[in-house]
């Protein structure tokens, strides 16, 4: 028969192991989500809501949320995709470039069980969805936005300049450009330290001036940059657009300084994406200021890309960190956070009540357009991303002859191979 001295030492090491699997179980249902401090706050504050309202569905899990701007998160993420550490969720791009090199870094874990399991296919839209299918070896990620980019223009200055409707073709943008010129209105403002701000005008003019088929091409990387003539045109025209009708000097300033400049009348245009409309909220702007068209390419595509949520290789809870992403992509999650991270939900059942005008003008392009081509960093390999956009910086500078930018791009293209 054990003494009273032996019951207790049993008694204390039961408490103890069971103390240690508590702790274990606790530690096993923390889960780290690594994502961006959006421009957008009111997205910021949607973010952290739905993390408070998972852990109150699932006692004792506990989701936190490092955010960081986006440069700094793409570091994180390089180097947690070579170290043994990182999240269990962590935000980025959809697409070959961005996303792909994630993924190329065994950074993201196949899902293909989890879109059975939860059966996402069935409630997602089909275009935010497919980006999921873009990478060998299964299923990566599950979507967080899906973005259009277009062109806002202030109304006020429009009619100061004359212009009295919305370009429908690039030559009547072309037409309005100088306009606003003539009135002293610079047409557009970017934010050149950032790299991708200016890179979306030069996106743009690549798809009017080669086409759908060819600026595919050219971004995978199946032409010679040199042998296509509509890649030098394109660089020709972006330098004209830098030069003469972008709000000067661009390139030492970044995108939140650009989006002030425009909210403070500074330019007429601005191209950016759909949560530009709560980022405009947020500030107070009034929304009856501004309009929106697609940059009109001659096209019948709509610049756009997605954003997703990817679970980690190096998470010690795939199946919570699933079961989180689960519960964001839920009809009722994506009902309440509308209009808050995005004018547009990737949930296929969402319905759309009490729009804004901005947003419901939103919601009327996406329904126009069915196909999209994507940013050029997103269709870029990593490589290719920085030295795209050292060319594209360097031709908006002044530094490189628009005729030696598709030279120079194309042969840092061939010395990959």
């Amino acid at each position: 028969m054990l003494s009273l001295s032996a019951n207790l030492k049993s008694v204390s090491l039961v408490a103890l192991v069971l103390a240690g699997l508590s702790a274990t179980q606790a530690l096993a249902d923390d889960i780290t989500l690594w994502t961006l401090n959006f421009d957008n706050n009111a997205a910021n504050v949607a973010l952290k809501k739905v993390a408070a309202d998972f852990e109150a569905a699932n006692p004792g899990t506990h989701i936190e949320i490092v955010q960081r701007a986006v440069d700094e998160h793409k570091t994180a993420l390089r180097v947690a995709a070579g170290s043994d550490k990182g999240p269990d969720i962590y935000f980025s791009w959809a697409g070959l470039g961005l996303g792909g090199e994630y993924v190329k870094a065994g950074l993201s874990l196949p899902l293909d069980k989890y879109y059975t399991e939860y059966k996402w296919n069935d409630e997602l839209l089909p275009s935010a969805a497919a980006f999921a299918d873009l990478y060998p070896g299964g299923k990566h990620g599950t979507p967080f936005t899906f973005k259009g980019e277009a062109v806002y223009y202030n109304k006020k200055l429009f009619e100061q300049a004359g212009i009295k409707d919305e370009p429908k073709t690039y030559d009547e943008l072309l037409a309005a450009a100088e306009k606003l010129k003539a009135a002293g209105i610079p047409a557009f403002t970017f934010g050149g330290t950032v790299n991708w701000h200016v890179m979306r005008l030069m996106d743009v003019i690549l798809e009017t001036k080669c086409g759908a088929d060819k600026h595919d091409a050219l971004k995978s990387m199946k032409v010679d940059w040199t042998k296509e003539p509509c890649a030098t045109d394109a660089f020709t025209e972006f330098a004209k657009w830098a030069k003469d009708y972008t709000l000067q000097p661009f390139m030492g300033i970044d995108n939140k300084q650009s989006f002030s400049l425009f909210t403070a009348g500074r330019a007429a245009m601005m191209l950016e994406g759909d949560w530009l409309v709560g980022q405009l909220d947020t500030t107070g702007a009034k929304l009856d200021d501004y309009g929106i068209f697609p940059f009109p390419t001659n096209t019948d595509r709509l610049y756009g890309f997605a954003e997703y949520n990817y679970v980690s290789t190096k998470s010690k809870n795939p199946d919570m960190a699933a079961k989180f992403l689960d519960y964001f992509l839920s009809t009722k999650v994506q009902q309440d956070l509308l209009g808050q991270v995005s004018s547009i939900s990737v949930n296929k059942d969402v319905q759309y009540n009490n729009l804004k005008p901005l947003q419901a003008e939103w919601l009327d392009i996406f329904k126009k357009y069915g196909k999209i081509y994507m940013n050029g960093d997103q269709a870029f390999p990593l490589d290719v991303t920085t030295e795209y956009f050292r060319v594209v910086n360097d031709v908006a500078a002044g530094s490189i002859e628009p005729a030696d930018a598709a030279k120079q791009l194309q042969t840092f293209i061939a010395s990959r191979t």
